[in-house]
Order: C-alpha cells, then structure tokens, then sequence
C-alpha cells in the first residue's frame, strides 16, 4: 500500500488575490443570498427582511475603499495623508461588515415560511459580511505591512478588529449609524468619549465589544492562516502490509 506524507508550509508571500477574483468570488457569494432572499419574497409576497440587503451593501463599502487604496499603494500614489484618510473611511464603514453577524437575533419562527430557510437566509448574509469584511482588511493589512512592516500590520489589524466589536455595538444597541460621523457628529463623538472615559458605566458594551473582538480576531487569524498556508505532498515511501 503506499501512502503519502503532506506538510504545511507557509507561502513565501502571502499576497492577496487579484481584486478581479475578489470581486468575482464575493459578487458571486453575496449574489447567492440576494437570490435566497429573492425567492422567499416571490414565495410570501413579503418584504421581510430587506434590511438585510441594506446591510450587505454598506459592508461592500469598505472593500472597495481598501481595493482602492491597494490600487493606488500598487501604483505608487497612495501618499501618507491619503492613506490615513482613506484608513479613517474604512474603519469607519468597517463595523457594518461583521455588524450583520447580530441579524442572527431577528431569526424567529413565521407564518408561511420554515424556520430552516430564514436560518440558512440570515446565515448567508451574516457569512457573506463576514468575508466582504475580512477581504477588505486583509487589502488593508497588506497596504500597511508592505508600507511599515508587518509587526505594524498586525497591530493595525487588531485594533480594527477591536473597533469593530465597539462599532457593532454602537450600531445594534445605540442605533448609531457610520453615517452620523456628517449628520450628528457631535453626539457621536460625545457618546464615543463618553463610552470610552466611563467604560464601567457601560457594562454592556465591555461584553458586547470584547466578545465580537475576540470572535473576529480569532475567525479572522484563522483565515489570514489558512490563506498563507498551503498542503504540500512531501515524501513517498512504500508500506507493504
């Protein structure tokens, strides 16, 4: 009987894909929940859960500010100002990526429908932000390691990922949304310092924050693994039984 013996090793370079195969790949998940949703409007005549769909488009925000600002470091012209600004766009649109994990609450038993396909409905759109999420920082995350190293990179990506946790709990339970960075900035600057000077008189948002946090770091460091890691076949031998 012969058998094989297969290793990891790590890619020598762990580049992202192409932004045409993201694009594709993502398009191609994201339009499978599109279509699942589709079809259970066209079967119940409803329009629950449309939301959803709002929810997925703000999470494609930040993929395709960190494809541009990894178009624009590719060629050359992605200057320091710039690339903290467009930093400060794409964390700020970040949270609505991993925010649509906590749609998962709105899963219930309804008339006409099984509870089956509202779960498999809510999953894809919670796995899809998921990706387009970890997509978009990992284009980031290669911007800055390529630009400070990759200690830098990490750090930068673990902060995002904190902040998230924090931005989803802005969003879930104080109903704030990236938008009101232009249309209420001074509130949403005083509830953020305030969260932020008195994290003990907030203890739903301590818990809040650091489970997503700790969620996403250890889903998104499983990912980043699995994408630098390759199974290589290593050596043959023959085992006679």
């Amino acid at each position: 009987m012969r058998s094989s013996d297969y290793a990891l090793q790590p890619i020598a370079r762990s580049t992202p894909p192409t932004h045409a195969w993201l694009w594709l790949v993502l398009g191609l998940s994201s339009g499978l929940s599109v279509a699942i949703y589709l079809a259970r409007v066209w079967y119940t005549e409803s329009l629950v859960f449309f939301f959803l769909n709002w929810n997925l488009l703000l999470a494609w925000i930040p993929f395709g500010v960190a494809a541009v600002m990894q178009e624009m470091a590719r060629r050359r012209v992605l200057s320091a100002p710039l690339l903290l600004l467009l930093f400060g766009v794409w964390l700020l649109f970040f949270p609505n990526a991993p925010y649509i994990i906590s749609d998962l609450m709105h899963l219930a038993p309804r008339q006409g429908v099984p509870l089956w396909y509202d779960a498999m409905l809510l999953f894809a759109y919670a796995w899809n932000g998921l990706l387009v999420g970890f997509a978009s920082l990992w284009l980031v995350q290669a911007v800055v390691t390529a630009r400070f190293g990759a200690w830098v990179g990490w750090v930068v990506a673990l902060f995002s990922l904190l902040a998230a946790g924090f931005g989803v709990y802005l969003g879930r339970f104080q109903r704030w949304n990236s938008w009101d960075v232009l249309v209420d900035p001074i509130g949403l600057a005083r509830e953020i310092i305030f969260g932020l000077t008195h994290p003990w008189a907030y203890p739903k948002a301590i818990v809040v924050t650091l489970l997503f946090a700790s969620f996403l770091v250890i889903a998104y460091s499983t990912v980043h693994l699995l994408a630098a890691t390759r199974i290589q076949p290593g050596s043959r031998e023959h085992v006679t039984t």
